[in-house]
């Protein structure tokens, strides 16, 4: 039930307040930041957090205190870093709401305050003026000249003109007028507010990597624990031994459990979004950055996103001449057109909020300078707004030098030309340049002026001698770095689909301005309606021009896009975008001009505005699975000797040649390997040069599985001849044990630097460097020799000091490593030769 409408005291401090606390404050439900607790309880509830825990469970069930506090020591440090992240994104989307946040002027206790727009109650009497953003939705009761800019609605950039009994809506922008009204609808039953509650039902589902980490965690821990007992039963079997069993069994479980997989992807995606916050990223989804590397299709909204949402004068046309703004150098404007801007500037606003009215001023002032073109000592009599019926303005001046009133007008140029009453030939020719500057993409208005020695003003414009003095064509500027980024998104085989609610000719214009390709005719929203949604997907895969789409209609291009494979990122700043935004695979929202809602729907914010940064985004999307992929080949190269060393002697017969302990040394390499240094690898030559990843393809293929198995399998030969050659040359057991363990983590730092540059690297770029490798190997030499020189370690360790013999086949060891892994790449670059 609507409230009941104050008197115009407004309410009381008191009635306000309960009104309040009865509907609640006004804002989105969705808007409310995450207290400290509860978003700690969301990271801690994370999928992947709680299988490290398991992980960490299981170690402590087997008795192994030191593996269960490391792993435990890296669950808090993951869940530090995600906290940090977390706690950091949500520090930013407060900072954007609290800019973005309106305040209100209403009338309480009979009085005007200005107050905080959560605070707005159903009922209250709000008074607006130029520049103001509506708070809530407000039923009109007094409008004088009113208009609103609604783009964040609707799409289009055009204000619109509001009259009694009109809405106006939360969020949108009052460019011209004043007017009072009462609010009908606060928060989430606002009309903003309603798009947001609509989201609530989409997206929320785990990229194509989480669900195939899962699988692979899942799968490979139940081998493992499978394995060793199978391993620990086997030893207890044939040697009669349950105690060295269930250390055998207890070191193979080491060496599986793959506790690398859920770390280096929760940190790989956390350092990933921290980079991007480097770059004026935020990243409200860090899986989603992994999956901007796949985007094969990116839907763009024109207004705001490619376009800067600013009016700019672009033509001037008079029947004597014609200029085009904006040169480099800009010539003169000739004399013949100095009316013509003149009355366009005197048919605006001084203070001017309508981003047309804004660029005819700031035109104004750079061209006409130093002229007496400008009247800034006139003074404004009345004007005459526009209307449904006549969507034409004037107004009316008083010069000092002289006794009649100056009245000048614009507005659409059928208006101007019927208030001139031009014959029909005269207006058929103006007509046709009409659409000559329409069909450039360009909004036209048109200019007259009069002059009126009455001293009362008439109530109609109409009754005023109107002379047309020419027509004016302002456009919607593509942002600078539009351009060269599409024309990146297009190297990188990233297609790029314009979707706005403008007229065909204005998105065909801006379409070319931006680089966007244009094979195939532009889809209108009518066409739309007509098509089921075979056709629409058909229809898909040659437009990348809609225009005419209403904001329901936005939606269902994404989910027919991505019906037919594509993975879709959105762009948006507006609400209507907001849906779409939330149904595409990546959502990525305007941070400065954006909404809440768009912002709350995405999950990427770019706080700079900067679609130059989608790019870089992609960028960092591209190397991280790269790098991910080069580590899961790593971590399965390395697995492979230590699985092979803790089973085969058990099954040889053989002294063990792994211990927990030794296994707990290689994680103190195999970990920070896979979560520092990969991750730090810089992106490869040519990343941006090729197209995006095809769908199917998993970060677990056959291709990466066989290639850490192919270097590690030669790894174990390797090991197992060296093993036979110094125990052949009557070395002790503990002293074979050690030679084999040097070789083991010599060969590991070897597979580090083999798997860290597959393809090469862009050397020529500032980042071309990782900081972390050369440390990381520093770091477990010396750990190496700390343990070899030292006496209690070396016990621990079960090792005594090998011959230099040992010591320099161990050497040998790792560099044959290196020359087996060339010889892979060798063969497999070849295989990928023969294949073309």
């Amino acid at each position: 039930m609507p409230p009941q409408r104050p008197q115009s005291s407004g309410w009381t401090t008191a009635e306000a307040a309960a009104r309040l606390a009865a509907d609640g404050p006004n804002e989105l439900p969705a808007a409310r930041p995450l207290g400290y607790w509860r978003l700690l309880a969301e990271i801690v509830r994370e999928p992947m957090f709680l299988l490290l825990l398991a992980c960490g469970a299981i170690y402590l069930l087997l008795g192994d205190r030191q593996e269960a506090a490391m792993l435990l020591g890296f669950v808090v440090l993951v869940i530090g870093i995600s906290y940090v992240q977390r706690q950091r994104t949500e520090r930013s989307l407060s900072a954007l709401r609290d800019l973005s946040s309106p305040r209100a002027l209403v009338i309480r206790d009979g009085c005007q305050a200005r107050i905080a727009g959560r605070e707005l109650v159903r009922g209250d009497l709000v008074l607006l003026a130029e520049g103001d953003r509506v708070p809530a939705d407000i039923a009109l009761l007094t409008a004088s000249n009113l208009m609103a800019d609604e783009s964040m609605l609707t799409g289009e950039s055009v204000p619109v003109v509001k009259l009694v009994p009109d809405c106006v809506y939360a969020g949108t922008l009052i460019t011209q007028g004043t007017a009072s009204g009462s609010v009908t609808a606060t928060g989430a039953h606002s009309a903003l507010g309603r798009i947001g509650a609509a989201l609530a039902a989409q997206g929320g589902e785990l990229t194509p990597v989480q669900q195939e980490t899962r699988r692979v965690v899942r799968a490979v821990a139940i081998g493992a624990l499978g394995l060793a007992a199978a391993l620990g039963l086997a030893y207890w079997w044939l040697r009669g031994d349950a105690l060295r069993g269930l250390l055998a069994g207890l070191t193979l479980a080491m060496a599986l459990l793959p506790e690398e997989l859920p770390v280096i992807l929760t940190l790989f995606l956390g350092l990933g979004a921290w980079r991007l916050g480097r770059e004026q990223v935020l990243a409200r989804s860090m899986p989603a950055i992994e999956l901007l590397g796949a985007t094969t299709v990116l839907c763009v909204d024109k207004t705001g996103t490619l376009t800067s949402n600013r009016m700019q004068l672009r033509r001037l046309w008079s029947e004597e001449a014609a200029y085009a703004c904006g040169q480099a150098p800009e010539p003169p404007l000739p004399e013949a057109l100095h009316g013509l801007l003149e009355y366009a500037v005197l048919a605006s606003h001084r203070q001017a909020f309508d981003p047309m009215e804004a660029a005819i001023g700031t035109a104004g002032a750079r061209l006409l300078a130093n002229t007496e073109h400008l009247h800034g000592d006139w003074m404004l009599v009345d004007d005459y707004p526009l209307s449904r019926q006549m969507l034409a303005m004037s107004r009316v001046w008083r010069s000092p030098s002289r006794q009649d009133y100056v009245i000048a007008a614009k507005g659409a140029p059928e208006a101007i030309m019927d208030l001139c009453h031009l014959a029909p030939a005269h207006g058929a020719r103006i007509a046709a340049q009409v659409a000559v500057l329409a069909d450039s993409g360009m909004r036209v208005i048109g200019v007259a002026c009069a002059t009126f020695a009455a001293p009362s003003l008439p109530s109609d414009q109409h009754d005023f001698d109107f002379a047309f003095l020419g027509l004016l064509a302002l456009e919607d500027p593509v942002r600078a770095e539009v351009p060269a980024a599409v024309a990146q998104c297009r190297e990188a085989g990233i297609r790029v689909v314009m979707i706005t609610g403008d007229h065909p000719a204005t998105a065909l214009s801006i379409a070319r301005q931006a680089g966007i390709a244009m094979d195939g005719a532009p889809l209108t929203g009518g066409e739309l309606d007509g098509m089921d949604d075979a056709a629409l997907q058909e229809r898909l895969a040659g437009a990348s021009v809609c225009c005419r789409i209403a904001p329901a209609q936005k939606l269902r291009l994404v989910r027919a896009l991505r019906a037919r494979g594509d993975i879709v990122a959105m762009t948006g700043d507006g609400v209507n975008d907001a849906p779409a935004l939330k149904a595409a695979h990546i959502g990525v929202a305007m941070g400065a001009r954006g909404t809440d809602v768009a912002r709350e729907a995405a999950a990427l914010v770019l706080l700079k505005d900067d679609f130059s940064s989608l790019v870089v985004a992609v960028r960092h999307g591209r190397r991280l699975f790269a790098n991910l992929r080069k580590a899961i080949v790593f971590i399965v190269a390395v697995h492979v000797p230590i699985a092979g060393l803790s089973i085969l002697p058990v099954l040889l017969g053989w002294p063990l040649l792994l211990l927990p302990v030794h296994v707990l040394f290689l994680q103190l390499i195999i970990d920070p390997a896979c979560s520092i240094v990969f991750e730090a690898e810089p992106m490869e030559a040519g990343t941006m040069r090729q197209p995006p990843r095809p769908t199917a393809r998993r970060l677990f293929d056959s291709a990466i599985v066989l290639r850490g198995v192919l270097q590690g399998a030669g790894l174990l030969a390797l090991l197992l001849a060296l093993f036979s050659s110094v125990r052949g040359a009557g070395q002790s057991e503990e002293a074979t044990r050690a030679a084999v363990f040097i070789a083991l983590t010599l060969s590991n730092l070897v597979l580090i630097h083999v798997n860290r540059r597959p393809a090469g690297v862009d050397r020529t770029r500032p980042d071309g460097r990782n900081p972390y490798a050369g440390s990381i190997a520093a770091a477990a030499v010396l750990l190496l020799l700390l343990v070899l020189g030292t006496p209690a370690l070396r016990r621990l360790f079960a090792f005594a000091v090998p011959d230099a013999a040992s010591l320099l086949l161990s050497c040998l060891v790792a560099l044959a490593t290196l020359a087996w892994c060339a010889l892979l790449r060798h063969l497999q670059a070849s295989m990928r030769l023969g294949a073309r």
